[in-house]
């Protein structure tokens, strides 16, 4: 057996599906199949129930299938250190970023990443925060930069930036020609928000909340450009960051009010598994980041 197996294994457990299973690790299908059943034969034991139509685990592959995963993060963990001895920035990163950061953040630091640091293979992925801090645990991501909520307290963080948010109106609203909004003028208004799984939306909406707004139940957006045009087709208001917003205070119908008293915000980090021997890697890449949004 080797580790290939053991990544064959895993990938098996995680989709359920031989297909999927073996397109995840870019093989073909016959090649995973015939892997995992020479597995089988290795160690004398069946990891698969043969007489279903699913793909479904005896307890002992079960079993084995976790211990792959620990072998294979012990794997990873060897090759970080490895990699970590020189502190240079090369080889590959796997990052991870949330949906409301990625799309604004990612097209101004990539080419000035892959310009300073050219010898570094940026793999980049996004998804929710509970999927990110799962594929961190995993092993599967090297950092995050995200957000800080509850769910990263058992990481390392690192600030990249403070970012603001803006209250976003129609350009007929009474507020369109404002330059600025004290939060308490929000009382008895309702706002758009993100749906649930969105931990931008629980902060904007803690914002919201004390200052007396509600939220609007009738509708849940699944982007932040789909709240904007929301708010350009005049069903509400919403507070949106500020690396979404374009650089024109009005544009496609949308108006951009700061808010003051208090400034709503949230705190970007860089969060890194507390054991990583890649310490020295993530603080440069947040520094660098942070310089390029200086």
């Amino acid at each position: 057996m080797n580790i290939r197996d053991f990544e064959y294994l895993v990938a098996l457990a995680e989709h359920k599906h031989f297909r999927k299973a073996a397109e995840a690790c870019f093989v073909s299908q016959p090649t995973l199949s015939g892997q995992i059943r020479k597995l089988e034969d290795e160690i004398g034991t069946s990891l698969l129930e043969r007489s279903s139509r699913r793909v479904l685990f005896t307890d002992a592959g079960l079993q084995l299938v976790e211990q792959a995963k620990r072998i294979l993060k012990e794997v990873k963990t060897f090759r970080e250190m490895a990699a970590g001895q020189s502190g240079e920035m090369m080889g590959p990163m796997h990052i991870g970023f949330i949906p409301t950061v990625g799309p604004y953040l990612l097209p101004r630091i990539v080419p000035k990443l892959k310009e300073s640091f050219p010898d570094l293979e940026l793999f980049l992925h996004e998804a929710q925060t509970h999927q990110l801090v799962r594929q961190l645990e995993e092993g599967k991501l090297d950092c995050l930069v995200l957000a800080s909520v509850p769910e990263t307290a058992p990481f390392k963080e690192i600030e990249v930036f403070n970012e603001p948010m803006s209250i976003a109106v129609p350009c007929d609203h009474a507020w369109a020609k404002r330059d600025e909004i004290e939060m308490d003028e929000l009382k008895g208004q309702t706002v758009l928000s993100l749906g649930d799984g969105h931990c931008l939306r629980d902060q904007a909406l803690g914002f919201c909340f004390a200052a007396g707004a509600t939220d609007d139940e009738r509708f849940k957006a699944t982007s932040l450009e789909t709240l904007r045009n929301m708010v350009a087709a005049g069903a509400g208001i919403t507070l949106l960051p500020e690396l979404s917003l374009p650089k024109e205070k009005e544009k496609d119908g949308v108006c951009y009010v700061t808010a003051v008293n208090p400034t709503p915000s949230r705190s970007i980090v860089l969060a890194y598994r507390p054991g990583s021997p890649l310490r020295a890697r993530f603080e440069k890449l947040a520094e660098s980041i942070s310089s390029y949004l200086g």
